[in-house]
């Protein structure tokens, strides 16, 4: 299967106000007042902003000769020089070319966090290739099955001690890279032009879980990535001489932003052992669920001087704890959206806690049921468009047409339906208010979930929070530490929020439990809220 992208982006212009909508987004935008019309194009259109290269392989090329003693990454121990890394990854790259990979084939990367796992991802890349990972040990044998299947990849890399756990088809060749990277007698030059990828290749696969338990496979280009990694605030400041930690899962697309982010801006890619903390302690940036957050003990991360967090709702708390001594930036954006399409800084002393504007190039619309813009101020549904939009759902095009739709604002464009809620405040940024999923109904009324569980937050006992509908009368919700009071954060809904948004059960925990992906596991606090319920005898609704 040859995945050279068509991406409906090509030939992108520069994002503009002026741009001419469509006639059924002009009639949308006409809807709208003189005022809010002029703040949806205000707001909704980030900066224009040109990546420092045109692909994530030209970034990767310039770093790799532009800097060769300098260290490109550290794991387990061992440190591996930008030299070391390129020579190491050629040689695996000549062993995939002599197996018939070629630009624009995908390469599955089957293996765990290592030093391998890097040279994995740069020799697919120098060969024009998209690498396709997934964490094994994770993800079951199946999906391992299904995703080196739906990608047609001829190649699978892992390492020598994973071997037995690898399904490899019969078409399929299996390359274990730990014996590959350091012998000698595969000395190659770098992969030639034939093999430099264009901005419309893919660079990278990612299987997000599905709706239906089959996983999507997101088709993410070298446009998508060299404009949020190449680009201020993606790029996050890193830089010669910075250490960036490399803490979440392969599989996870912020994982991206780690590994490609840290090495195509030259800095050092910190891979951390079994202790996200210790990691935590020795790295310049850091990027985070705000759930692994959490788990740190900020007191002693006093090297850090940015942080990012994604994935999910981000407490107030910690982001004011954060960013009390670093930069932090509090962002947004599904895997189809490239990573991240919005992120601001964030102050303690700011209103809200925002997830930012549109990063470069981009834009965020607040859309209804219609499609139609709401009035600035009034909640809506979040669609994205600009080059974060990626080339859609590997074999998949009918989910592909249910998310990704032509954008009325900027024809011949598309956006994507994020399925988050969202509202502009009156400074242009952006806040957020969960998942259109998160919008319940409880005893007859709307309640937005997310809502309750910032209200929880908002005691000062409490540190995070979740909240889930358990059945048509009742919410639960679990709040962390486990020394938090259940009453006094039941208060702070009540002191907010209407009666029927008052959770009936709350369980205080230590810690709230996340999925390999470092977010909250929200279906097994279902679970426990079920067990919870029956071994207590709690009075419900």
């Amino acid at each position: 299967m040859h995945l050279i992208a068509t991406d409906p982006q090509t030939n992108y212009a520069p994002l503009t106000p002026t741009d001419l909508a469509s006639a059924a987004g002009q009639d949308a935008l006409n809807a709208l007042s003189p005022e809010d019309q002029e703040l949806f194009l205000s707001f909704g259109w980030g900066p224009q902003a040109s990546p420092r290269h045109a692909t994530i392989a030209d970034a990767l090329r310039h770093a790799l000769r532009d800097q060769p003693d300098a260290a490109a990454l550290e794991c387990a121990g061992h440190s591996l020089s930008y030299r070391a890394l390129d020579e190491a990854s050629n040689r695996l790259a000549n062993v995939m070319r002599a197996h018939g990979v070629k630009r624009g084939d995908a390469v599955c990367l089957f293996l765990h966090r290592s030093v391998e796992m890097v040279v994995g991802i740069v020799a697919a890349i120098k060969l024009g290739a998209a690498y396709v990972p997934q964490h094994v040990g994770v993800a079951p044998t199946e999906t391992l099955r299904h995703v080196a299947k739906v990608t047609g990849s001829k190649i699978i890399l892992s390492l020598s001690d994973l071997t037995d756990q690898i399904p490899v088809g019969l078409d399929q060749t299996l390359i274990t890279i730990d014996t590959t990277m350091f012998d000698p007698m595969l000395d190659a030059p770098a992969p030639g032009y034939t093999h430099r990828a264009s901005p419309d290749d893919l660079a990278m696969i990612l299987f997000t879980s599905g709706t239906t338990g089959v996983p999507n496979g997101v088709q993410v280009n070298h446009r998508n990535l060299a404009n949020i990694l190449l680009t201020s605030p993606g790029d996050l400041g890193m830089r010669p001489g910075q250490r960036v930690g490399q803490i979440l899962s392969i599989s996870f697309d912020m994982a991206a932003w780690e590994i490609l982010g840290a090495l195509s801006n030259g800095a050092t890619l910190v891979v951390r052992g079994k202790s996200i903390q210790e990691t935590a302690e020795n790295v310049d940036v850091l990027i985070a669920t705000p759930s692994i957050l959490n788990a740190l003990d900020h007191t002693r991360c006093t090297q850090v001087q940015t942080v990012a967090v994604a994935g999910e709702p981000c407490p107030r708390p910690l982001a004011d704890r954060w960013s009390s001594f670093c930069t932090f930036y509090n962002s947004c954006g599904p895997t189809e959206t490239t990573i991240i399409n919005t992120a601001e800084p964030h102050f303690a002393d700011k209103q809200v806690l925002s997830i930012g504007r549109p990063t470069p190039n981009n834009t965020v619309y607040i859309l209804d049921e219609n499609l139609r813009p709401v009035p600035i101020g009034e909640k809506g549904e979040m669609w994205a468009g600009g080059d974060c939009v990626t080339a859609g759902y590997l074999a998949n095009p009918k989910l592909t047409a249910e998310r990704y739709r032509p954008d009325p604002f900027r024809p011949g464009h598309m956006m994507f339906r994020t399925r988050d809620l969202g509202r502009w405040t009156e400074t242009g940024e952006l806040e957020h208010f969960g998942r259109v999923d998160d919008l319940v109904k409880v005893r007859g009324f709307r309640v937005e979930l997310d809502g309750v569980t910032t209200a929880l937050e908002a005691s000062p006992c409490c540190q995070q929070a979740v909240t889930l509908q358990y059945d048509n009368r009742n919410l639960v919700s679990f709040i962390s530490p486990s020394s938090a009071c259940p009453k006094r954060a039941v208060q702070c809904v009540s002191d907010r929020l209407p009666y029927y948004c008052s959770p009936t059960v709350v369980v205080p925990m230590d810690t709230l439990p996340r999925t390999p992906r470092g977010k909250l596991d929200k279906r097994l606090l279902l679970d426990m809220a079920r067990n919870h319920i029956a071994e207590t005898g709690a009075e419900l609704n």
